[in-house]
């Protein structure tokens, strides 16, 4: 008997996932973010030295065996706070394009579907808000609150004592996350509602109506699916942007504050001597570099994945 083979049937995402694998430039894209991930996970453990640990006696020493990226001006390990700052790169990168995902998301998939008063007023918003430019727009939301957190989070600890309040690393983190998803949801949102415009009026939407299914349902079952495909490759994009982002912020001082490290803080303190000590600055923007670059080669294939113009 001879045996029956029946092939899998195609899919978007099968298909889309084969030509993404025979994009060599998106896979090496996606194994440097991969690898970014598990130093982020398992950083402390990765980092040969304690990333606040100080020699004065190795003080901006040059890369060696011991210290393979060199040593900044207080004998502390560049690679082991490189490592360390691969953890508040991703978070602040994660939790910023999460938040401003989720915001983008909800508002423009009702202003798409919906339209109407609702559609012209968040769009008048979102026009509002690219206007701003964003390193002011973030400055002023850092003068503006960042004394009032520090002076409550003081008065709780006061009250329980508990030392999370005396934490400041914890309220660079809240301003940055904060200030950096109110200057990144507009582009997620204007994205949702171009692509629900597109498509609450096809002809399964339309059926779908007819059988009486309520707005919510058609919505979330199949006007939202059909525009993940823009949306995947706009936050693989978004996530190398937020990265940048954070270490211009913290390179300006707005951001990040030592001793957390963090690769726009450690490209500011290099910047200061480069020229005696020049591993001190290439060493984080070069990592910071090679990121990027590994976002926008993902994104770009992704783009090349998912986007049915380019099957052959």
């Amino acid at each position: 008997m001879s045996a029956v083979v029946e092939d899998k049937p195609n899919s978007l995402w099968r298909d889309a996932w084969r030509r993404l694998r025979r994009n060599k430039l998106a896979v090496a894209g996606l194994i440097i973010i991969a690898a970014l991930v598990f130093v982020a996970a398992f950083g402390p453990w990765l980092t040969p030295y304690d990333f606040l640990s100080q020699d004065l006696d190795a003080r901006n020493l040059a890369p060696s065996l011991a210290h393979p990226f060199g040593t900044d001006d207080l004998g502390r390990d560049v690679l082991s706070r490189l490592i360390y700052g691969a953890r508040t790169a991703f978070l602040v990168a994660v939790i910023v394009t999460l938040v401003a995902l989720l915001i983008g998301v909800v508002l423009g998939a009702i202003a798409g579907f919906y339209g109407g008063f609702f559609d012209k007023a968040l769009m008048w918003v979102t026009d509002m808000t690219m206007s701003v430019p964003q390193l002011l727009l973030v400055v002023v939301i850092n003068a503006s609150l960042k004394q009032p957190i520090t002076l409550w989070m003081e008065a709780r600890y006061m009250e329980t004592m508990n030392p999370i309040y005396r934490n400041s690393a914890l309220i660079d983190f809240v301003l940055v996350f904060g200030s950096m998803a109110l200057i990144s949801w507009p582009p997620y949102a204007r994205l949702v509602r171009a692509q629900v415009l597109s498509i609450r009026n096809r002809p399964y939407v339309t059926a779908a109506r007819a059988l009486g299914l309520t707005n919510r349902i058609i919505l979330m079952r199949y006007v939202m699916p059909n525009a993940m495909g823009s949306l995947i490759v706009a936050v693989s994009a978004g996530l190398g942007t937020a990265m940048v982002l954070e270490s211009a912020f913290s390179f300006l001082g707005i951001g990040v504050n030592p001793p957390t490290p963090s690769w726009g803080n450690m490209i500011s303190d290099g910047l200061r001597v480069w020229t005696n000590y020049p591993h001190l600055l290439l060493a984080p923007a070069a990592v910071l570099a090679v990121v990027t670059v590994a976002f926008n080669f993902l994104g770009d294939g992704l783009n090349d994945a998912l986007n049915p113009k380019g099957q052959k």
